[in-house]
């Protein structure tokens, strides 16, 4: 969980990930049947094979009852990545697997640490990465993944998965074009359970004693001033001794109900059971392990303690299933001192809960605690409310509510005076955001602690907030605009289940402030509406259980928020100058058709100019003539169609076979524009679809030229016999040499290199650069491929150039004839 002051080694959740992780690339344990064990399927399911766009995401949820003893995962990916060059991938189109407990994984808000997790799984070792928070770590998909986690290993809740295709500010920006490569995965998640809640364990082999529990009375408590009678309730094992030997170990469960104080776990009575009667003893003490949701023991633990020096007290403990191992342990071994004779120590479980009435909570129950009822928001997206608490104070139809009158207006010993409010997000709202304001027309004198599932304090919270320099720093929690008199801040997808939100008055002596106060808690679906640079959209998790939001940025903005500049309001100006005036250079080879008077050519260079300064005017936020979707259609289609008609151009057929071929090419580019228009591979496919069309052009007129040279087989191949190779070779370069200008076709041959060039080395990052080189390259090279054309002399349309001629005489009279 969060920083908090868990006694203990580490907090259990987090080893329960590490544990987790551990198992990536390798097996945890071998997947095995079950048969024997008195265990049952609890969930099965089988995802099938899912792609993963680039800078896309997709989420898995797995519930684990109480019950459950494993869950077995097997995953098949299409990744094959080089692990030890894997530092050196970027960060934006690395596939990754994050995993959270209790709420979905966010990593765009990994900063530095993602360099420590990549050698982590390099080294297969975990150590340092303790500093991450909220149980979060990611991988890089593996290839395969087989694995076994155990309850023993994980705890009862609910554990998300989380596959990426690149991670970073950047996987939100709305980019102008994305050729980062996709990736597939399936996998196949099950969780096996005992048919018993007695047992625990793997193979539901660990006998766990549920302990009874009965309200004992009330207590007004030490030093209280309040008046506000304790609630004590004390639970006791079945079986009133129990005796553990040297290395034994003892399981026993108790599911909290409500919110309590604190939890006392004690024994009573404890002796020693020597083997005879020689009196000789030696000390043996009772450890306790404690552990909310899953069993402890002595590497896996949330809190522990010596039961034969002290009671264990666990203060605000959390709602839920908690279990306590007790082990016997001889002291003596331990101080090498010589075996007694000790066998066994016997002793007696005590455990008390405390507990405030209804409307009371804090120390000897002496502050305010609210229950906010849920306000559906109008006309909002699904899991959008209002928290407000339900009295008379309060108005029902208000989005905040004023915070001194339900202040606790006194304190205990001197002690700062807090107030409690509690609030449900419910099952399948995770992906949500719970969104806290504080608003005041003087300074604000109040500290801010946020936890689920039990009452926060100064030791125990989640999520907390002092001042602006003094705040969680987790990366689920975000900080805005906040001053002297209001703070701002989210809880980014929020856990289910309770929440308790202390405010802590920093004046208690002082009374109530004269200033006033008002408080807004709210779930939301995209922090700040996506800062105003983006959409918020929604989606189901891959088993449609849990929805969650996240934001689409646009083309200058980027993050989970879309709060980060990823290009300044200048650059943008020139990155929008630059794509659309680089469209000027179509005017060459339009010009130039129209000069010679290729009237279809330049129709379709002056269009294809004219569309794609239209498209990227759109695509840059400036102006749209026409949809988004028409105007991206027309600048693929007719930069297609221009391209295919610069080698149709060079052929000399007739315009009638010219008209034949465009049709074609037109159907053909116009169905690459619309699907997959961006794919490096139309490029290839739209200049071998030009050089065919160069190449048919020439059979034509080959064709045409020496059809009236047919002749018998037996003379065709004594011609061929007398025409050498070499000769024939020869003729052809002349022939290119009198049609073609070879400076112009060089030059033109360089433009397409440069066009090709351009289109493969443009990225997310660069497309700016490289798209208005692009429309140079692409513009100049239709230009000298059209020069390079020498016009022929049509002969059939020559006039008589000799002007030597003579009248002919003729007889008048036979014209009168």
């Amino acid at each position: 969980m969060a920083e908090n002051s868990i006694h203990g080694s580490v907090s259990s959740s987090v080893l329960s990930i590490f544990t987790l992780f551990s198992c990536l690339f390798g097996h945890c344990n071998s997947v095995e049947q079950l048969g024997g064990y008195d265990t049952f399927t609890i969930s099965s399911f089988n995802y099938p094979e899912t792609q993963i766009r680039p800078f896309d995401m997709r989420y898995i949820r797995v519930d684990l009852p109480p019950w459950f003893s494993s869950m077995s995962v097997a995953l098949k990916s299409s990744v094959d990545l080089d692990i030890n060059n894997i530092e050196k991938i970027p960060r934006n189109v690395l596939p990754m697997i994050c995993f959270r407990d209790g709420s979905l994984p966010l990593p765009d808000i990994l900063s530095s640490s993602l360099n420590g997790i990549l050698q982590a799984n390099i080294k297969s070792s975990f150590e340092g990465i303790q500093v991450l928070q909220n149980s979060e770590l990611c991988y890089p998909v593996p290839r395969n993944l087989t694995m076994k986690l155990t309850n023993e290993q994980i705890s009862a809740g609910v554990l998300y998965f989380g596959f990426f295709n690149g991670v970073g500010p950047t996987r939100t920006q709305s980019k102008m074009i994305v050729r980062s490569p996709a990736y597939s995965f399936s996998a196949n998640i099950s969780v096996e359970g005992c048919t018993t809640s007695l047992v625990q364990g793997q193979y539901c082999n660990q006998t766990i004693e549920m302990l009874s529990c009965g309200r004992s009375g009330n207590s007004s408590g030490n030093g209280s001033v309040s008046g506000f009678n304790q609630s004590m309730v004390t639970c006791r094992n079945n079986f009133h001794t129990s005796c553990l030997g040297d290395g034994e170990m003892k399981i026993y469960s108790l599911e909290i109900l409500q919110i309590a104080e604190s939890l006392t776990l004690s024994v009573q009575n404890p002796r020693l059971r020597p083997l005879n009667s020689t009196g000789n003893s030696s000390r043996i003490d009772l450890m306790c392990f404690a552990r909310y949701g899953a069993t402890a023991s002595a590497t896996l633990h949330d809190y522990s303690g010596n039961l034969n020096q002290s009671p264990l007290v666990i203060h605000f403990p959390k709602v839920g299933l908690w279990y306590f191992s007790i082990l016997a342990l001889n002291v003596s071994k331990e101080i090498e001192v010589a075996q007694s004779n000790v066998s066994k120590v016997c002793y007696s479980l005590e455990l008390q809960e405390l507990e405030c009435p209804l409307g009371k909570a804090g120390p000897n129950c002496s502050s305010e605690r609210y229950m906010l009822q849920t306000v559906l928001r109008k006309y909002s997206a699904p899991f959008e409310y209002y928290y407000l608490p339900d009295g008379e104070n309060v108005m029902s139809d208000a989005a905040d509510f004023q915070f001194e009158p339900l202040l606790s207006n006194y304190s205990v010993g001197g002690l700062d005076t807090w107030t409690y409010f509690l609030l449900n997000v419910p099952r399948g709202a995770a992906g949500g955001n719970l969104h806290v304001r504080l608003m005041s027309d003087r300074r604000i004198k109040y500290e801010i602690y946020a936890r689920n599932g039990g009452l926060p304090s100064l030791i125990n919270w989640d999520y907390y907030y002092v001042n602006e320099t003094n705040c969680s720093n987790s990366m689920f929690f975000e900080l805005y605009n906040s001053s002297d008199e209001k703070v701002d801040f989210y809880i980014l997808y929020v856990r289910e289940g309770i929440w308790n939100i202390a405010l802590r008055h920093l004046n208690g002596t002082g009374g109530i402030s004269n200033g006033r106060t008002t408080m807004s808690i709210s779930l939301e679906r995209c922090p700040k509406r996506c800062s105003h640079h983006g959409e918020c959209k929604s989606a189901l998790d891959a088993s449609g259980l849990t929805s969650y939001s996240f934001c689409t940025c646009d083309r200058n903005h980027g993050g989970f928020d879309c709060s980060i500049e990823i290009v300044s309001y200048q650059g943008h100006v020139w990155r929008s100058i630059a794509l659309i005036a680089s469209n000027i250079a179509a005017v060459l080879p339009s010009f130039w058709a129209l000069h010679q008077r290729a009237f279809a050519e330049w129709v379709i260079y002056t269009s294809s100019g004219i569309s794609s300064a239209l498209y990227h005017a759109c695509d840059s936020g400036a102006w749209c003539a026409l949809s988004f979707g028409v105007l991206q259609f027309m600048d693929f289609w007719l930069s297609f169609m221009a391209v295919v008609t610069t080698f149709v151009y060079l052929t000399t057929i007739d315009e009638a076979l010219k008209r034949a071929i465009h049709t074609a090419a037109a159907i053909i580019t116009s169905l690459m524009a619309v699907t997959k228009a961006t794919s490096t591979s139309n490029i290839f496919l739209v200049l071998a679809i030009g050089a065919l069309g160069l190449l048919l052009g020439w059979l034509i007129e080959f064709s045409t030229k020496y059809r009236s040279l047919s002749c018998s087989t037996y003379l065709c191949l004594n011609r061929l016999e007398r025409w050498p190779i070499r000769e024939w070779l020869w003729k052809l370069v002349n022939t290119v040499k009198k049609r073609y200008r070879l400076h112009f076709m060089l030059a033109g041959f360089i433009g397409l290199a440069m066009a090709a060039l351009s289109w493969n080395l443009e990225n997310s990052e660069t497309y700016w650069i490289w798209h208005s080189i692009w429309h140079l390259a692409i513009y100049s090279c239709s230009f000298f491929f059209l020069c390079s054309k020498v016009t022929p002399i049509n002969s059939r349309n020559a006039t008589p150039t000799d002007r030597n001629y003579q009248l002919t005489r003729r007889d008048s009279f036979s014209l009168g004839a």
